[in-house]
């Protein structure tokens, strides 16, 4: 474990359903850095995502800042680690700025009516963060998926935690919004925000993580910058595929090609 690590992970492992869906994880993550954690399906990435929040039990040891994961309170767990599951989008008729003020809850917030001066502030800089501000009156059902989605990332940042967790933010975005969506998400850990970003898209990985953490059946397989941790031999020994490499803008450009 490294001297400066904000979440540490040591031996984890969890089982469900009498079955063991991660084994023996270790990590050792900073402060302001996105990680993006890759893998086939069923490989475990949710279920890590969820085991560092505490979402769910697990065995072997996570620290959080100075304190043991086990010894935090829930509320103190919901103001360390800022969660975006999958399926984000949010189906209440509610204006959009009372979806991202629930992001003040854990910090005592309970009506988005009534908020502090502070909590006030709060939710406007995660609107402005994520480039909803002008669409702080509207219903976020009548937005688009990919404004919806902006949406349920700015609730993500007005709680101001020192983590953010992200499952498959991108799923199901057209490009221009992925690239939103991440760019957000890279500005956050730029402003010292550990950022761990569940994802499927290899290139939006290589493009804008500090570190790729592998998982293959329940194990950590690979760690690194991009370029490393999705070398050649992980992608055909993890994913079973070759990828066209390339560097574009002084960024690595790593895309899926042909099956091996």
């Amino acid at each position: 474990m490294t001297d400066d690590a904000f979440l540490t992970a040591q031996g984890v492992s969890v089982s469900l359903a009498g079955r063991t869906v991660l084994s023996n994880i270790s990590l050792s993550l900073s402060s302001g850095h996105l990680v993006a954690l890759v893998g086939p399906n069923g490989a475990g990435k949710t279920t890590l995502l969820r085991a560092l929040a505490g979402l769910l039990p697990s065995s072997g040891a996570i620290r959080v800042g100075s304190d043991a994961l086990s010894s935090l309170s829930l509320r103190d767990r919901a103001k360390r680690f800022a969660y975006l599951p999958q399926g984000h989008i949010v189906h209440w008729p509610l204006p959009a700025r009372d979806i991202v003020a629930l992001g003040r809850y854990p910090h005592g917030a309970t009506d988005p009516a009534r908020l502090t001066p502070a909590d006030a502030e709060a939710v406007l800089r995660a609107m402005q963060a994520a480039d909803v501000v002008e669409f702080s009156a509207r219903r976020v059902t009548e937005l688009s998926g990919g404004e919806r989605s902006r949406v349920a990332l700015a609730r993500v940042f007005a709680v101001e935690a020192p983590v953010i967790l992200a499952d498959e933010p991108t799923a199901s975005l057209d490009p221009r919004h992925q690239i939103d969506v991440m760019k957000g998400l890279r500005t956050a850990a730029d402003k010292g925000t550990l950022v761990i970003v569940v994802t499927h898209d290899l290139g939006l990985a290589a493009r804008f993580a500090d570190t790729v953490v592998v998982l293959s059946q329940g194990r950590l397989v690979a760690q690194g910058v991009p370029t490393e941790a999705l070398s050649e031999s992980v992608m055909a020994d993890v994913f079973g595929i070759s990828a066209y490499r390339a560097e574009y803008q002084r960024e690595a450009v790593i895309v899926p090609w042909a099956e091996i």
